[in-house]
């Protein structure tokens, strides 16, 4: 009797993804994002071009897909506290999102954004997109501490603007002049920066 193939298990398509997006940030990685080629990413994942092309019909599509992937990954709802400490949680928010962005993979894959986002305005809409969900998810926390500890809060969305824009601000100008950060110089920033910005919550 002749067997039916049955569709693919869940786990089968998750191993696909992971696998395409695992080759196709080291095609990026190696070639840039103008250099970068499909076809080499199909035969380096072991897929057909049916089977990429149905799920990212081009580069940017890929590239932002990449992008999100990061964004998952570096969810800091892990790292919140579960019992709101504000000067804890944005501690361990800046330090475990700036631990991630200044790995090897994650930086080369910002400056390929830098590099491109005027070209490719599908990038920087993906970057401004990492950025508001931050925004977002900070200021819901920030909301949160505040009830908790009684000290009202006027426009949670602007502090945590502010505070997102400093992290960023700090991990463009490492990016930019190729610096290589310690851990304890990295912490020490942090502290320093979140203690400047809770001086000041008052005013918030």
């Amino acid at each position: 009797m002749k067997t039916t193939k049955g569709r693919p298990r869940q786990q089968d398509i998750a191993a696909i993804e992971r696998k395409i997006l695992e080759e196709a940030t080291a095609e990026f990685r190696e070639h840039g994002f103008g250099g970068a080629s499909l076809n080499r990413v199909v035969s380096a994942a072991g897929i057909s071009k049916t089977t990429l092309y149905s799920r990212y019909s081009s580069k940017a599509e890929l590239f932002i897909a990449i992008v999100q992937q990061q964004i998952t990954d570096m969810a800091p709802d892990s790292v919140l506290p579960k019992t709101p400490d504000l000067e804890t949680g944005l501690k361990a928010f800046a330090n475990h999102i700036l631990q991630k962005s200044l790995s090897d993979e994650m930086k080369d894959i910002n400056r390929l954004m830098l590099s491109e986002s005027v070209r490719f305005p599908e990038l920087a809409a993906a970057a401004a997109d990492r950025t508001a969900r931050g925004i977002k998810r900070i200021a819901a926390y920030i909301e949160t501490c505040a009830d908790t500890d009684g000290v009202a809060c006027g426009n949670a969305t602007r502090v945590a603007e502010v505070f997102i824009l400093m992290i960023r601000g700090w991990y463009m100008n490492v990016l930019l002049t190729n610096q290589k950060v310690s851990a304890i110089a990295r912490k020490r920033w942090v502290d320093d920066a979140v203690q400047i910005l809770l001086n000041a919550r008052q005013n918030w």
